[in-house]
């Protein structure tokens, strides 16, 4: 029997990393699940991160912790106010106080990291350009600008054992991901997107996430199991 290839995921417990999840396992992959409590104000992500590694089988997943709010600059790592009921054009538009300063390269950073000891070339990331609320971090160019660093960067690439930035879901609406999740099997009931959550762990219903995360669902055509408060 042929070993399989391992991977690196980073999940984060929302749709699109676990989509990008279950993506890497279709294709063959041996997923090793990386996520982070970063300081964050939504660290439900991390029970939802859990809880998806768990159904999917993944063959290890750690949790990494680092001390964003040290750094601020963010409203999900600061006391900044999480935008709430933005208008559509205005999401689309600039890049909003949630934009985490160097997120995703402190991120792919770590799993780089993780990928070289554990001998693994492929890291995954469900970065996507589309519905994306403007993050820079989450463009085609900064995956490819990454993979180039990764590969100057390592001992493996030096000597010509190249790392893959793998971003299956950058060219797709939410409602294409959440159709192609659902059609391999990811429970989206298990999944958290709210970027401030209530104390109960409910979904706020009106930061740029959750009308997002709604607007994908309702153009997908499938019920959304996230609870609301509102």
């Amino acid at each position: 029997m042929t070993e399989k290839k391992k991977a690196v995921v980073l999940l984060s417990g929302g749709i699109d990393s676990s989509t990008a999840l279950a993506i890497a396992r279709k294709e063959g992959f041996e997923p090793y699940v990386m996520s982070f409590n970063y300081g964050q104000r939504h660290v439900r992500e991390i029970e939802s991160a859990r809880k998806i590694a768990e159904s999917m089988h993944v063959s290890r997943m750690i949790v990494l912790d680092l001390d964003l709010r040290k750094i601020g600059g963010s409203a999900l790592t600061d006391e900044f106010m999480v935008p709430k009921n933005r208008p559509e054009q205005e999401i689309a538009q600039g890049i909003p106080v949630t934009y985490v300063p160097a997120r995703n390269t402190i991120f792919l950073s770590y799993a780089l990291g993780w990928a070289e000891v554990l001998g693994s070339h492929d890291i995954f990331i469900g970065v996507n350009a589309l519905d994306y609320s403007g993050y820079p971090d989450c463009r085609p160019e900064f995956i490819q600008a990454f993979q180039n660093v990764a590969n100057l960067a390592t001992k493996d690439g030096v000597e010509g054992r190249y790392f893959t930035i793998h971003t299956p879901l950058i060219h797709m609406t939410k409602a294409e991901i959440i159709k192609t999740g659902k059609a391999l099997g990811v429970d989206f009931s298990l999944t958290h997107s709210c970027y401030d959550p209530s104390p109960d762990g409910r979904a706020c219903g009106s930061c740029d996430s959750c009308l997002i995360r709604r607007k994908g669902f309702r153009e997908a055509g499938i019920p959304d199991p996230a609870h609301y408060a509102v």
